[in-house]
């Protein structure tokens, strides 16, 4: 994950120092539909582990939209932007080295949320990853896995927020199965419920929608296990550790601390819905463990929950207080190479998730794979004469190199546009919004058209630098697909000679098979030469070597 430009020192130095051993602290913050949470760690990476030395959170119901157009309303972006900043403050008071901020389903579905992203970094500098739903859903995972030892067994993850529901099937390397769906606490109660209390009509019709909601999702996971397979049922976040306390008030007459690891039954939840149901809202938010701002949404998120439990069949749930925002930290950690044990095949998890999709839409992975070869390598020996883009673009490029053909699924005609599409909606894991906007648009320039203004894909990327970066990479691999014309490996490898007086740049190819002059692949290098020449301002010559 990219690190947020609103950075309180100049960190560079510090990022290399982690990797070295010495701590650093970092604050993650989680723009929900109901609530915004930051938690500041310090992070430790001889161990490696991470410490919380702070948490933030505010209610801001970013969730609470227009009725008419789905809009985010002023009202709740002005709320979110102050509690952006105070989350700000918080940060500078702890000298935070940098803040990663993730915002999930209320801006995701909200025709004004890039907007909203954009008005953030202009107001407040700080630029927000927004992340699809079952990327969110991985990073809860990574979240729970950084408290909780599953003792090699499956365990159910549910995490209710106020737009959407992430329910998984996970142990202790891999997550089987992440869903994300389109039920919440605020969007349900806002949809939902207009009687107070609430009336028998409107629990029905609530009920019966959730169930309908969640049936496909439960169904989908059940397929992932294995007959006579027993799993346990972990929950997170704000609605489950209300109905928790809740739980403990009326159970133990006290609220234990940490909360994590309690656990209640389905029965007793049956029992606390009951009760609230024949409460209106003020009368709610006097029952003990109840929150005064819980109260308005919390029978939504409690019906949630015990529909998941009884579709699953599951009897009993147990609470983690870690969730999203410690699965950012933890996915931080993965990403500057400070994890390993039981989470390093999470470390994996782009590339996994790249070859899974190739697989589907049946790219040819041979070919691909040299194209992604000879795409480094052009990427590697140019960087620092002709480019000076870093890690995050080569993994970027890497993962455009092998999708670039994947259109020829639906039509060789026009097959980049195709790509583009398939990438752009395909849910690859590991990668926030922007990433996967930025692959796709990798994919959809290895060919025809260079990257123009006008097109409505390039439009998508907000930010000046990601253009920049998407033209001349996918020059770069342009080059790369000219040198595999036949897709029969002709070109065994490629050197760069680069004489920045003259503005040449030489390519030196070896062919694979001596007696081969790979005519096709130098023509048509030389046919589709010319955009990578305009992009870099820079004359390119090929010729074989023995």
């Amino acid at each position: 994950m990219a690190t947020s430009v609103y950075q309180l020192k100049t960190n560079s130095t510090q990022f290399a120092n982690v990797t070295q051993g010495e701590d650093c602290t970092l604050a993650a913050i989680d723009i929900g539909t109901n609530s915004i949470h930051m938690v500041i760690v310090k992070i430790q990476p001889s161990l490696p582990a991470f410490t919380i030395v702070a948490r933030e959170k505010d209610t801001v119901r970013l969730g609470h939209r227009d009725r008419l157009t789905g809009n985010l309303t002023e009202a709740a972006m002005d709320r979110s932007l102050n509690a952006l900043r105070r989350c700000q403050d918080l940060a500078t008071s702890f000298q935070v080295d940098s803040l990663v901020a993730v915002a999930t389903s209320a801006v995701r579905e909200a025709p004004n949320g890039r907007e909203f992203l954009q008005r953030i970094e202009a107001e407040l500098g700080l630029e927000v990853d927004l992340i699809s739903g079952q990327e969110e859903a991985r990073r809860i995972y990574l979240g729970v896995l950084s408290a909780v030892d599953f003792n090699q067994q499956p365990h159910v993850l549910i995490d209710i927020g106020g737009g959407s529901t992430e329910i998984s099937l996970v142990e202790s390397h891999e997550a089987r199965f992440l869903s994300s769906t389109k039920v919440g606490a605020v969007r349900l109660t806002q949809d939902f419920v207009n009687t107070d209390p609430i009336s028998n009509r409107e629990f029905a019709a609530l009920q019966a929608y959730i169930r309908g909601m969640l049936e496909r999702p439960i169904e989908e996971l059940q397929e992932h296990l294995f007959p006579e397979e027993q799993v346990q049922m972990i929950g997170t976040s704000g609605t489950i550790e209300t109905l928790a306390a809740m739980h403990a008030m009326a159970d133990l007459g006290n609220v234990p601390n940490p909360l994590h690891g309690y656990t209640f039954s389905r029965q007793d939840l049956g029992k606390l819905i009951q009760q609230m149901r024949e409460l209106n809202c003020r009368e709610r938010s006097n029952l003990p463990g109840m929150s005064d701002k819980r109260a308005e949404i919390i029978l939504a998120g409690a019906i949630i929950l015990q529909e998941a439990m009884d579709l699953l069949q599951l009897k009993k749930i147990t609470l983690c207080e870690r969730a999203l925002r410690e699965g950012v930290i933890v996915d931080w950690m993965l990403s500057h190479g400070l994890i390993e044990s039981r989470l390093q095949y999470q470390s994996s998890i782009r590339e996994r998730s790249v070859m899974a999709i190739a697989k589907k839409y049946r790219v040819d992975l041979v070919a691909s794979k040299r194209t992604a070869v000879f795409s480094l390598s052009l990427f590697d020996q140019l960087q620092g004469g002709l480019h000076q883009w870093d890690t995050e673009a080569r993994e970027m490029l890497w993962a455009a190199a092998i999708l670039h053909n994947c259109g020829l699924y639906i039509s060789h005609a026009a097959h980049h546009k195709h790509s583009y599409y398939l990438i752009r909606n395909a849910e690859l894991l590991g990668f926030n919004e922007t990433q996967l906007e930025i692959v796709a648009n990798l994919a959809r320039y290895h060919r025809k058209s260079k990257p123009k203004k006008k097109h409505e894909n390039y439009q998508n990327l907000i930010h000046k630098e990601h253009r920049q970066m998407v033209s001349e990479l996918s020059a770069i691999m342009r080059l790369a697909v000219a040198l595999d014309r036949r897709q029969v490996g002709a070109i065994a490898e490629i050197q760069c000679d680069f004489d920045a007086k003259q503005r040449l740049l030489t390519l030196k190819l070896t062919p694979t098979h001596r007696d081969d002059a790979c005519e096709l692949e130098l023509w048509s290098l030389n046919y589709n030469k010319e955009i990578f020449e305009e992009e870099f301002a820079v004359t390119v010559a090929a010729h074989l070597c023995p």
